[in-house]
């Protein structure tokens, strides 16, 4: 897992210039990529950092984080990683994952 001082030293200086998303595993079942209290962090102009996984279901967690940095409605993103094999995933691990994604106002 990703040092937490060097996560919210990441979101210390990215919302120096811009609010960002922050998103976190908050819940797994089965065979998941991350574990629960990962962070990532989703910057409006795609520097992000930390991961929560890669592939398809990060990027819905990226896309959920443009819509909660844009509204300041924070979203519940479900990651499912039981895709059949043979649906030519790559990230097919076997479980479920839920994200919890929150927007961090820019400060001064």
């Amino acid at each position: 897992m990703d040092n937490a001082k060097t996560v919210y030293q990441t979101i210390k200086e990215f919302t120096a210039a811009t609010p960002v998303a922050v998103a976190t595993v908050v819940d797994v079942r089965g065979s998941v990529p991350r574990e629960v209290g990962t962070k990532m962090v989703i910057h409006p102009l795609g520097q992000h950092y930390g991961t929560v996984g890669g592939g398809c279901g990060e990027a819905d967690v990226i896309k959920a984080g443009l819509n909660v940095i844009d509204t300041g409605q924070p979203q519940m993103v479900e990651v499912d990683l039981t895709e059949d094999v043979s649906m030519q995933s790559l990230g097919v691990c076997g479980g479920i994952m839920r994200v919890f994604v929150e927007r961090w106002p820019q400060h001064e």
